[in-house]
């Protein structure tokens, strides 16, 4: 059934002026966050950890994410969305605080379960935004997030970029910049945001959207909620080891560090920015949810194959001596060579710009497929649920999203060490291309019952 517009009338504008707080407040949240991403691997990298021990750290910050994620969306229904919101920012401020203190593996794998523990960040962010849209601008609302994680992707790598620059590349600095941005954003939320879920609305009506693994499997057999859900863990489990075997793949294939990954995120971001902040909505309007997911779906299957693809040329400027020396300012030994990074490195005998040129083609699909699945799945979602269960469901929508990311670091990792740095874009693009043939003939048309 569709969800019946919050907002009277016909307007199907967003107003702007609700989502701005929520907007920054997620903005600075996301720069401490993808601050760490480009160079979390390369950090266990450097305490000796293999691709599957990455991948398990990965996997860390989802698991708890998935067990968190849900009651914190029900919690937000009953309690509403600030105060689940500031729990759950301070969780992440912690975290990156012991990753600054980390010295070796364990470490750094504490500081990803204290945050993935209380990670309801986004998942509550989502429900502010339902609370002021009406079904017209929910997908631009959503979408809009998106614009914060693509400006995080290009502000959070800048400033890495900086930091490891003025700081002869010490990794811990960065995660202590990172905290700086949480500490911030926890105090806007405090001091800034309204409440959007009045007392009103809170546990109002008999169903309930419940959490736990009984009610995501009994989620799955509702036919108009179960397919959404479905497409949300796999295009994740796809996109998810995209993302978390970037770094290592670019370290393995091209000779790529931190500061040049930090520099490939910014790339990123500018094209998710592009793609949020100013198609989604439109294409929204124009095309439809079913639309865009299916078009994101095919986008994102052929940019993993393309990147899976991509020459093993080292850049022009790699240095081997100079990746170990970086590695090893982490590392408690005094130095490391070749054979104590698990991760192989290419040698210097051929560079040149070939393998650079094609994985930037490659990205340009993948991060528009990417920038279009999960806002507009969500937004499908919410329209498919009464207004007092869209925390609930989006509580569902963002533990399948960690089941995703869980899961697949975990398999990746693993195929990464034993097959090879190409397969785990290989299988994401498989199950994609599954993917596009079931939606186009599973999702039902916008505005059916």
């Amino acid at each position: 059934m569709s969800e019946i517009s919050k907002t009277e009338g016909n307007d199907d504008k967003l107003d702007y002026k609700k989502i701005l707080p929520v907007f920054v407040i997620i903005l600075i949240d996301l720069l401490g966050l993808t601050l760490i991403i480009p160079l979390l691997p390369l950090y266990a990298a450097s305490f000796g950890g293999s691709a599957f021990t990455i991948g398990i750290l990965g996997a860390a910050y989802p698991i708890m994410q998935f067990f968190g994620a849900p009651i914190l969306g029900r919690l937000s229904d009953r309690y509403g969305r600030r105060p689940i919101l500031i729990i759950s920012q301070i969780g992440t401020f912690i975290g990156f605080l012991i990753l600054g203190i980390s010295n070796t593996l364990w470490l750094l794998f504490l500081s990803r379960i204290i945050d993935g523990i209380s990670g309801g960040n986004i998942a509550t962010a989502q429900a502010v935004i339902a609370d002021t849209t009406n079904e017209k601008t929910r997908t631009q609302g959503l979408g809009l997030i998106g614009v914060a994680f693509g400006l995080g992707f290009i502000i959070g790598p800048i400033i890495a970029f900086v930091t490891l620059a003025a700081s002869n590349n010490n990794y811990a600095l960065v995660a202590y910049v990172a905290s700086a941005f949480s500490l911030t954003s926890i105090l806007l939320t405090y001091f800034w945001l309204e409440e959007s879920h009045p007392v009103e609305n809170r546990n109002k009506g008999n169903k309930r959207i419940a959490v736990g693994l009984r009610s995501m499997l009994t989620a799955l057999g509702k036919p108009n909620i179960g397919i959404l859900l479905a497409l949300m863990f796999f295009q994740q489990f796809a996109f998810g080891g995209y993302e978390q075997m970037l770094s290592l793949f670019t370290l393995n294939r091209l000779g790529m560090n931190a500061s040049n990954n930090s520099a490939y995120f910014v790339f990123i971001g500018v094209i998710v920015v592009a793609v949020q902040g100013y198609y989604v909505g439109r294409w929204s309007r124009k095309f439809g949810d079913r639309w865009m997911i299916i078009l994101g779906i095919a986008l994102l299957a052929f940019g993993l194959t393309f990147s899976a693809l991509t020459p093993k040329q080292a850049a022009p400027w790699y240095s081997q001596n100079a990746v170990l020396e970086e590695l090893s300012l982490e590392n408690s030994e005094e130095a490391i060579s070749a054979d104590d990074v698990k991760i192989s490195l290419p040698d210097e005998s051929s560079k040149g710009w070939a393998g650079i040129v094609w994985l930037l083609a490659a990205t340009v699909p993948a991060a528009i497929g990417g920038g279009i699945l999960q806002p507009t799945l969500n937004s499908k979602l919410t329209k498919t649920v009464k207004p007092e269960e869209v925390g609930g469901v989006l509580g569902l929508s963002s533990a399948f999203y960690s089941a995703a990311n869980a899961f697949s670091p975990l398999m990746m990792g693993f195929v990464f060490e034993q097959f090879g740095s190409s397969y785990p874009f290989l299988i994401g693009g498989a199950v994609l291309f599954v993917l596009w043939f079931i939606s186009r003939k599973k999702i039902l048309k916008d505005n059916s019952v």
